[in-house]
């Protein structure tokens, strides 16, 4: 069984083994590659001199944005987002392929975005399918849900981008493409964890009801710095 102690930074575990050629490192920063995803992780442990890192990986201005404890921040970072989330971890879901899934690829991504636009999922940009499999569910041609793989810590994977067009939500979608995903997971001889905004409590509901189990809560933070933004999504 996968150790768990790896989720307390997945990122930062990802970015240096499965998903190093999607990284970029400086130090004791990491991120993934902009177009990828806009997370940013630091070395556990790591101090307040780890910002320092941190600037010279996002540029000026750059924006920065992190998961769980961070070291505070020095003059010039400026606070732009937080958001407290929950980390949720397989326990008892019945996994198994579903029929009428599609594997998602290259040619899907305008459709995928723009579902992403229309649900607000989370982070989805025009590299983030390479991150792992994505399915879909389409009804008439069009893509009507989705889901997918995203961080990669050894011996787990994230199930990310979970979404349904609004004119088919109750339909048990879902459900059916989290159930899919997490079937090929566990087939590489892994575990599926995720993530939830701790204000979303019918996604909590969902991941509950289908065998995930709260692992722990935590946060996500963005940062501008010196005469910059940042775009959290």
């Amino acid at each position: 069984m996968a150790d768990d102690d790896v989720l307390d930074a997945p990122i930062w575990a990802a970015l240096h083994h499965q998903q190093r050629g999607l990284a970029e490192i400086i130090g004791r920063a990491a991120r993934f590659r902009p177009d990828v995803a806009p997370f940013c992780a630091i070395a556990p442990g790591a101090g307040p001199e780890v910002w320092s890192d941190l600037a010279k990986l996002a540029g000026p201005g750059g924006p920065v944005t992190l998961f769980g404890e961070v070291p505070p921040a020095p003059p010039g970072w400026a606070p732009t987002f937080d958001l407290g989330i929950v980390q949720l971890v397989e326990e008892s879901v019945e996994a198994g392929p579903d029929p009428q899934a599609v594997v998602l690829g290259p040619r899907d991504v305008p459709e995928m975005l723009d579902l992403v636009r229309r649900t607000d999922p989370g982070p989805f940009r025009a590299r983030t399918i390479e991150t792992g499999t994505y399915l879909g569910l389409r009804h008439e041609g069009a893509l009507v849900a989705m889901a997918g793989e995203r961080t990669r810590p050894p011996g787990w994977t994230e199930v990310s981008a979970v979404c349904t067009d609004p004119a088919y939500r109750g339909r048990g979608l879902g459900g059916r493409l989290v159930r899919a995903v997490v079937h090929g997971i566990r087939a590489r001889g892994e575990r599926a964890f995720l993530h939830a905004a701790a204000t979303n409590a019918g996604a909590i509901r969902l991941y509950s009801a289908l065998g995930f189990r709260l692992r722990r809560d935590t946060q996500v933070r963005s940062f501008a710095g010196p005469g910059g933004s940042v775009d959290a999504g």
